[in-house]
């Protein structure tokens, strides 16, 4: 396999393969919200529709940073987009200290999708939209809230550039200095989602039933995520991208950074839902290998066993396993991960191998 190409910038609109496309323009974003059910669609598709996505990372552009990601990025001499650049000096509506960061896309609405059935958003792929990124540490929050930032700093930022291979990023070891650890990059979306039902926007940090702020890095290229419809058309939407993130992200962000992605919305009616993996009260994602069962709280340990009861259920609906039985087995064969700690919900995930079942009669 030949190497991967360097990293190029993709404004909005360039080289857009044909299909439906949303812009991350300042008119369709939210800004620090996420959609509810009086949110009109800015696109409708049938369901199967692929479609590509330009996202903003919220690095640059945030109040803390300046609101000025010409002048954030000035020192590092690299592009910056100019949506980026847009969003920043618009009145976009927002509220500094009480919305969240992130930029996520107005909603899309799924014909046929109704209350009860599941949303499946697959992302079929995702490309970097500029050859860098930034890991920031804000506000005394993240896993070490009192020790860090540093020296009474209210947001400390480390800028990460994308090595010559496309698939690795390097931080260096001082800020300011030369290259130190190269990392490999695995893109993919901290934000899939649907609406909620009612006329208030959630806040964009903590993940929920609906989805949102989810922060699961296993949900690479050919992952899906199904989430349980909450309003009819399901009113999707994505956002919060990023070029990698190790489980936890415990500085508060993990390398953050625009990418364009292709995604496909189909609809599981609530029969078909139920038959293949239960009563979901909460998102579950699949990747070409494992179920992935999720559990959320603001508590780190209710959010664990939240899961486990998850990938109980699941194994009960799926395999017809006996719970008990359920239990043993996740504990001697499946990994039980930490999404996230800094988005005040919590978030774990377990990682189920389908190929422990793969001989079973009629196993899927």
């Amino acid at each position: 396999m030949p190497p991967a190409a360097p990293v190029r910038v993709l404004e909005l609109g360039e080289d857009v393969p044909a299909g439906p496309y949303v812009a991350s323009s300042p008119d369709a974003v939210l800004w620090g919200r996420l959609p509810c059910a009086a949110d009109a669609p800015q696109l409708s598709v049938e369901p199967g529709t692929e479609l590509t996505v330009d996202t903003l990372s919220h690095e640059g552009i945030l109040e803390d940073q300046g609101r000025d990601p010409e002048r954030f990025f000035a020192p590092h001499d690299v592009p910056v987009l100019a949506d980026a650049v847009a969003l920043a000096a618009s009145d976009h509506p927002r509220t500094f200290g009480v919305d969240g960061p992130h930029v996520v896309s107005r909603p899309i609405e799924v014909a046929g999708a109704r209350v009860g059935d599941l949303l499946a958003v697959t992302l079929l792929d995702a490309v970097p939209r500029v050859p860098y990124g930034v890991v920031s540490n804000r506000h005394g929050r993240g896993a070490l809230p009192g020790e860090y930032p540093l020296d009474g700093d209210a947001v400390w930022s480390a800028f990460a550039r994308v090595c010559d291979d496309g698939t690795h990023a390097t931080l260096p070891l001082v800020p300011g200095g030369a290259d130190g650890p190269r990392f490999p990059m695995a893109p993919f979306l901290g934000i899939i989602g649907v609406a909620v039902p009612g006329d208030v926007r959630p806040h964009s940090v903590p993940p929920g039933a609906h989805g949102g702020n989810l922060d699961i890095s296993l949900l690479t290229a050919g992952s899906t995520l199904y989430l349980p419809v909450q309003v009819d058309g399901a009113l999707a939407y994505v956002g919060d991208p990023h070029f990698a993130q190790g489980d936890g992200e415990v500085a508060l962000t993990a390398l953050e950074a625009s990418l364009r992605v292709r995604v496909r919305l189909d609809v599981v009616p609530h029969e078909d839902a139920v038959a293949r993996f239960g009563e979901l009260a909460g998102p579950l994602a699949e990747t070409t290998d494992h179920l992935v069962p999720t559990g959320l709280d603001e508590d780190l340990d209710v959010a664990v066993a939240n899961c486990v009861r998850a990938a109980i259920a699941l194994l009960q609906a799926r395999y017809g396993m006996d719970p008990r039985q359920a239990l043993a087995y996740l504990s001697a064969a499946t990994d039980f991960e930490i999404s996230q700690v800094v988005d005040v919900v919590k978030g774990v995930h377990a990682r189920i191998r389908k190929a422990d079942f793969a001989h079973l009669t009629g196993a899927r």
